[in-house]
Protein backbone atom coordinates (compact mmCIF):
# COMPACT_ATOMS: atom_id res chain seq x y z
CA UNK A 1 0.00 0.00 0.00
CA UNK A 2 1.22 3.47 -0.92
CA UNK A 3 -0.09 6.80 0.34
CA UNK A 4 0.14 10.48 -0.51
CA UNK A 5 -1.19 12.96 2.07
CA UNK A 6 -2.32 16.52 1.38
CA UNK A 7 -3.11 18.54 4.49
CA UNK A 8 -5.64 21.34 4.06
CA UNK A 9 -3.15 24.07 4.90
CA UNK A 10 -0.71 22.92 2.20
CA UNK A 11 -3.14 23.51 -0.66
CA UNK A 12 -2.74 26.28 -3.20
CA UNK A 13 -4.90 29.36 -2.60
CA UNK A 14 -6.39 31.93 -4.97
CA UNK A 15 -8.16 34.92 -3.39
CA UNK A 16 -10.04 37.53 -5.39
CA UNK A 17 -12.85 39.96 -4.61
CA UNK A 18 -15.40 37.39 -5.80
CA UNK A 19 -13.61 34.06 -5.33
CA UNK A 20 -11.91 32.22 -2.48
CA UNK A 21 -10.47 28.98 -3.90
CA UNK A 22 -8.21 26.25 -2.52
CA UNK A 23 -6.42 23.88 -4.90
CA UNK A 24 -5.41 20.35 -3.89
CA UNK A 25 -3.51 20.00 -7.19
CA UNK A 26 -1.63 22.51 -9.36
CA UNK A 27 -4.08 24.99 -10.84
CA UNK A 28 -4.09 28.57 -12.15
CA UNK A 29 -1.10 30.37 -10.61
CA UNK A 30 -0.44 27.58 -8.07
CA UNK A 31 2.14 25.07 -9.30
CA UNK A 32 3.81 22.24 -7.43
CA UNK A 33 5.59 19.62 -9.53
CA UNK A 34 4.78 17.00 -6.87
CA UNK A 35 1.07 17.83 -6.98
CA UNK A 36 0.01 17.67 -10.62
CA UNK A 37 -2.49 14.83 -10.32
CA UNK A 38 -3.42 11.59 -8.58
CA UNK A 39 -3.84 9.07 -11.38
CA UNK A 40 -6.63 10.36 -13.62
CA UNK A 41 -7.69 12.91 -10.97
CA UNK A 42 -6.32 16.22 -12.22
CA UNK A 43 -8.11 19.00 -10.26
CA UNK A 44 -9.87 19.19 -6.90
CA UNK A 45 -10.81 22.78 -6.17
CA UNK A 46 -12.69 23.96 -3.08
CA UNK A 47 -14.46 27.13 -4.27
CA UNK A 48 -16.44 29.84 -2.52
CA UNK A 49 -18.05 32.42 -4.82
CA UNK A 50 -19.51 35.75 -3.71
CA UNK A 51 -23.22 36.56 -4.24
CA UNK A 52 -24.08 37.32 -7.85
CA UNK A 53 -20.53 36.59 -9.04
CA UNK A 54 -18.86 33.63 -10.69
CA UNK A 55 -16.82 32.11 -13.48
CA UNK A 56 -17.79 33.94 -16.66
CA UNK A 57 -18.03 32.07 -19.97
CA UNK A 58 -14.77 30.24 -20.72
CA UNK A 59 -13.71 27.16 -22.73
CA UNK A 60 -12.78 23.61 -21.79
CA UNK A 61 -11.64 20.69 -23.91
CA UNK A 62 -11.01 16.97 -23.29
CA UNK A 63 -11.78 16.93 -19.59
CA UNK A 64 -14.49 15.36 -17.41
CA UNK A 65 -15.74 17.99 -14.95
CA UNK A 66 -17.81 17.30 -11.85
CA UNK A 67 -19.31 19.99 -9.58
CA UNK A 68 -20.65 19.16 -6.12
CA UNK A 69 -22.47 22.01 -4.28
CA UNK A 70 -21.83 22.23 -0.54
CA UNK A 71 -23.83 25.39 0.15
CA UNK A 72 -26.01 27.78 -1.85
CA UNK A 73 -27.07 27.68 -5.50
CA UNK A 74 -24.82 27.20 -8.54
CA UNK A 75 -26.04 28.40 -11.94
CA UNK A 76 -24.68 26.72 -15.08
CA UNK A 77 -24.86 27.96 -18.66
CA UNK A 78 -23.08 26.67 -21.76
CA UNK A 79 -22.70 26.89 -25.53
CA UNK A 80 -25.00 23.86 -25.95
CA UNK A 81 -27.89 25.96 -24.59
CA UNK A 82 -28.00 24.16 -21.24
CA UNK A 83 -29.08 26.40 -18.35
CA UNK A 84 -29.58 24.96 -14.87
CA UNK A 85 -29.39 25.83 -11.18
CA UNK A 86 -28.22 23.13 -8.78
CA UNK A 87 -27.88 23.05 -5.00
CA UNK A 88 -26.94 20.71 -2.14
CA UNK A 89 -28.09 17.21 -3.03
CA UNK A 90 -27.36 17.67 -6.73
CA UNK A 91 -24.26 17.00 -8.81
CA UNK A 92 -23.28 18.35 -12.20
CA UNK A 93 -21.26 16.37 -14.77
CA UNK A 94 -19.80 17.74 -17.99
CA UNK A 95 -17.76 15.98 -20.68
CA UNK A 96 -15.94 18.81 -22.45
CA UNK A 97 -14.78 16.58 -25.32
CA UNK A 98 -14.08 18.49 -28.55
CA UNK A 99 -14.79 21.75 -26.74
CA UNK A 100 -17.49 23.59 -24.84
CA UNK A 101 -17.91 27.11 -23.47
CA UNK A 102 -19.60 27.40 -20.08
CA UNK A 103 -20.16 29.67 -17.09
CA UNK A 104 -20.64 28.79 -13.42
CA UNK A 105 -22.24 31.60 -11.42
CA UNK A 106 -23.65 32.15 -7.96
CA UNK A 107 -27.41 32.20 -8.52
CA UNK A 108 -28.04 34.07 -5.26
CA UNK A 109 -27.66 37.86 -4.86
CA UNK A 110 -27.31 37.55 -1.08
CA UNK A 111 -25.46 34.37 -0.04
CA UNK A 112 -22.20 32.77 -1.23
CA UNK A 113 -22.13 29.46 -3.07
CA UNK A 114 -19.61 26.82 -2.05
CA UNK A 115 -18.81 23.85 -4.25
CA UNK A 116 -16.15 21.32 -5.19
CA UNK A 117 -14.93 21.44 -8.79
CA UNK A 118 -13.26 18.19 -9.84
CA UNK A 119 -11.56 17.38 -13.14
CA UNK A 120 -10.92 13.85 -14.36
CA UNK A 121 -8.77 13.09 -17.41
CA UNK A 122 -10.89 11.09 -19.89
CA UNK A 123 -10.01 7.74 -21.43
CA UNK A 124 -11.19 9.04 -24.82
CA UNK A 125 -10.41 12.39 -26.42
CA UNK A 126 -12.44 14.56 -28.78
CA UNK A 127 -15.81 13.09 -27.87
CA UNK A 128 -19.13 14.91 -28.20
CA UNK A 129 -19.58 17.52 -25.42
CA UNK A 130 -22.30 16.54 -22.92
CA UNK A 131 -23.81 18.28 -19.87
CA UNK A 132 -25.95 16.55 -17.26
CA UNK A 133 -27.05 17.10 -13.67
CA UNK A 134 -28.59 14.69 -11.19
CA UNK A 135 -30.15 14.55 -7.77
CA UNK A 136 -28.27 12.20 -5.45
CA UNK A 137 -30.74 12.57 -2.56
CA UNK A 138 -32.36 9.16 -3.05
CA UNK A 139 -28.94 7.47 -3.03
CA UNK A 140 -27.69 8.95 0.22
CA UNK A 141 -28.16 6.98 3.45
CA UNK A 142 -26.96 7.84 6.99
CA UNK A 143 -23.63 6.21 7.85
CA UNK A 144 -23.09 4.83 4.34
CA UNK A 145 -21.02 5.81 1.34
CA UNK A 146 -23.30 6.23 -1.66
CA UNK A 147 -21.84 5.58 -5.11
CA UNK A 148 -22.92 8.63 -7.16
CA UNK A 149 -20.70 8.35 -10.26
CA UNK A 150 -19.63 5.20 -12.10
CA UNK A 151 -18.60 4.21 -15.62
CA UNK A 152 -21.02 1.30 -15.97
CA UNK A 153 -24.52 2.78 -15.80
CA UNK A 154 -25.19 1.60 -12.23
CA UNK A 155 -25.55 5.22 -11.04
CA UNK A 156 -27.34 8.21 -12.58
CA UNK A 157 -24.06 9.96 -13.43
CA UNK A 158 -21.18 8.51 -15.43
CA UNK A 159 -17.89 9.76 -16.82
CA UNK A 160 -15.79 8.82 -19.83
CA UNK A 161 -13.27 7.23 -17.49
CA UNK A 162 -13.12 4.19 -15.18
CA UNK A 163 -13.98 6.34 -12.18
CA UNK A 164 -16.23 5.88 -9.15
CA UNK A 165 -17.30 8.70 -6.81
CA UNK A 166 -18.71 7.81 -3.38
CA UNK A 167 -19.98 10.28 -0.78
CA UNK A 168 -21.58 10.07 2.63
CA UNK A 169 -22.26 11.63 6.01
CA UNK A 170 -21.11 9.29 8.76
CA UNK A 171 -21.52 9.65 12.51
CA UNK A 172 -18.58 9.49 14.90
CA UNK A 173 -17.41 6.05 15.97
CA UNK A 174 -18.24 4.20 12.74
CA UNK A 175 -15.93 1.92 10.76
CA UNK A 176 -16.27 1.57 6.99
CA UNK A 177 -14.45 -0.46 4.36
CA UNK A 178 -13.90 0.38 0.72
CA UNK A 179 -12.99 -2.15 -1.98
CA UNK A 180 -11.48 -1.08 -5.30
CA UNK A 181 -13.64 -1.71 -8.34
CA UNK A 182 -10.64 -2.39 -10.57
CA UNK A 183 -6.97 -3.34 -10.54
CA UNK A 184 -4.29 -0.66 -11.01
CA UNK A 185 -6.56 1.86 -9.27
CA UNK A 186 -6.18 4.32 -6.45
CA UNK A 187 -8.73 6.09 -4.28
CA UNK A 188 -8.49 9.73 -3.23
CA UNK A 189 -10.32 10.58 -0.02
CA UNK A 190 -11.25 14.23 0.56
CA UNK A 191 -12.67 15.02 3.98
CA UNK A 192 -15.28 17.72 3.50
CA UNK A 193 -16.07 17.97 7.21
CA UNK A 194 -15.14 16.08 10.38
CA UNK A 195 -12.22 13.91 11.45
CA UNK A 196 -11.36 10.36 10.37
CA UNK A 197 -8.57 7.80 10.51
CA UNK A 198 -7.65 6.15 7.20
CA UNK A 199 -5.13 3.30 7.35
CA UNK A 200 -3.45 4.85 10.40
CA UNK A 201 -3.49 8.45 9.09
CA UNK A 202 -5.64 11.11 10.78
CA UNK A 203 -7.49 13.44 8.42
CA UNK A 204 -9.26 16.63 9.49
CA UNK A 205 -11.50 19.08 7.66
CA UNK A 206 -10.42 19.53 4.00
CA UNK A 207 -7.46 17.14 4.29
CA UNK A 208 -6.94 14.64 1.49
CA UNK A 209 -5.18 11.29 1.10
CA UNK A 210 -4.54 9.19 -1.97
CA UNK A 211 -4.06 5.45 -1.51
CA UNK A 212 -3.01 2.91 -4.14
CA UNK A 213 -1.30 -0.47 -4.57
CA UNK A 214 -4.00 -2.09 -2.45
CA UNK A 215 -7.34 -3.80 -3.03
CA UNK A 216 -9.19 -2.27 -0.10
CA UNK A 217 -8.96 0.32 2.66
CA UNK A 218 -10.56 0.91 6.04
CA UNK A 219 -11.55 4.16 7.70
CA UNK A 220 -12.97 5.15 11.07
CA UNK A 221 -14.79 8.34 11.96
CA UNK A 222 -13.54 10.19 15.04
CA UNK A 223 -16.16 12.94 14.60
CA UNK A 224 -19.33 13.26 12.54
CA UNK A 225 -17.89 13.44 9.03
CA UNK A 226 -18.78 14.24 5.42
CA UNK A 227 -16.52 12.14 3.19
CA UNK A 228 -15.85 12.06 -0.56
CA UNK A 229 -13.98 9.18 -2.24
CA UNK A 230 -12.79 9.26 -5.85
CA UNK A 231 -11.46 6.03 -7.35
CA UNK A 232 -9.41 6.52 -10.51
CA UNK A 233 -7.03 4.56 -12.74
CA UNK A 234 -3.40 5.11 -11.74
Amino acid sequence: MKKVIHKAETRGHSKYDWLDSYHTFSFDEYFDSDRINFGALRVLNDDKVAPGEGFQTHPHKNMEIVSIPLKGHLQHGDSKKNSRIITVGDIQVMSAGTGIFHSEMNASPVEPVEFLQIWIMPRERNTRPVYQDFSIRDLERPNELAVIVSPDGSTPASLLQDTWFSIGKVEAGKKLGYHMHQSHAGVYIFLIEGEIVVEGEVLKRRDGIGIYDTKSIELETLKDSHILLIEVPM
